[in-house]
């Protein structure tokens, strides 16, 4: 697909998402709102792909909406912390979370999660995705899925592995690839993505599945080698990594997407207006090539397919679970 037809997608996109919302905004004229900083919750590291997509879309939507929007994380326990946080604050606008694809997975997860992924938000849109990367240290002699795959084997269970947690794309996209491929490896899981690419940085792990967005920057320094992506094309910031499914790796395609949402309840004016912020903003094509360099593209959803993503996304890692015999804690 060629620059200008993705850009007109996006386009179409953000009216759709948007659309359903126009009413609320005309009718209850909320121009009261807001009338002081907003705090956008971040339930995962500072300098993590979703901390740094939320920092650039902050920046973006804070004038348009005429106050700042301030950037707080609140990692810890897969993303739960945060979003517990953010599920019991006043429903009054100034409180959103970013939305990211723990929140559906950690339904599953977690016996008691401490929130409804469905019914203690109002999804008010989702914002970008991104695949997963199979990475190793650019040094290492691991230059090919083959090598790998040689060195499982060969190994019996004990070449290691890091995870940006339990449960995470990065954890469940490499038990995957293992059940895939009839292999062993110990699974050491970080606190977040950042950790995890520091750890095969470090030599502390032989490989690694981040988020694409999280080692884009370590990949294009030289610094990484990615043996493929687990997207189902190509990622167009690293054309000649190949994908699982090229590599005759079926059935291993993960994404990782991200969005904004507020408590549930929120008034229905409010909800529009925070929604006409971040579809202005997405309209700037600077802000929009900001968030692509990290690796991901914008992939807007308005409230009702966004719900539907959340709900495939709870489906699709129960399934995951099952088949590699993951138990919720």
């Amino acid at each position: 697909m060629n620059e200008i037809n993705r850009r007109q997608l996006i386009g179409k996109a953000l009216a759709a998402a948007a659309l359903p919302l126009a009413s609320h905004v005309a009718a209850a004229a909320p121009a009261a709102f807001p009338s002081r900083p907003i705090k956008w919750l971040v339930p995962y590291l500072p300098a993590t792909g979703p901390d740094l997509g939320a920092r650039i879309l902050a920046e973006a939507v804070g004038p348009i909406l005429g106050q700042p929007i301030v950037i707080e994380n609140r990692a810890g326990a897969g993303g739960n912390i945060g979003t517990r946080v953010a599920a019991a604050a006043p429903p009054d606008g100034y409180t959103l979370l970013y939305t990211g694809t723990p929140l559906a997975a950690n339904m599953c997860l977690y016996k008691a999660p401490g929130y409804d992924a469905l019914n203690d938000f109002h999804h008010v849109m989702r914002l970008t995705r991104s695949d997963v990367a199979l990475v190793v240290n650019a040094e290492s002699d691991i230059r090919t899925l083959d090598d790998l795959l040689a060195r499982l084997k060969a190994g019996k269970g004990q070449v290691d592995y890091a995870s940006g947690g339990i449960g995470t794309p990065s954890h469940l996209g490499v038990e995957l690839f293992l059940s895939a491929t009839g292999t062993q490896a110990m699974h050491v899981p970080y606190k977040g993505a950042s950790e995890l690419v520091n750890a095969v940085l470090g030599r502390q792990v032989a490989f690694g599945m981040p988020i694409f967005a999280a080692a884009y920057g370590m990949i294009n320094a030289g610094k990484l080698r990615a043996l493929a992506v687990a997207g189902n094309q190509r990622n167009s910031k690293a054309p000649d990594v190949p994908t699982l499914a090229e590599l005759r790796i079926p059935g291993v395609e993960l994404t990782s997407w991200g969005g904004v949402s507020v408590p549930a309840k929120t008034p229905a004016a409010v909800v529009g207006r925070i929604s006409s912020g971040f579809t202005e903003a997405l309209k700037n094509l600077d802000v929009v090539a900001k968030l692509e360099e990290q690796g991901g593209w914008v992939d807007v959803q308005g409230p009702a397919a966004f719900v539907q993503s959340i709900k495939e996304e709870m489906r699709m890692t129960a399934a995951m679970m099952k088949k590699i015999g993951l138990e919720p804690v």
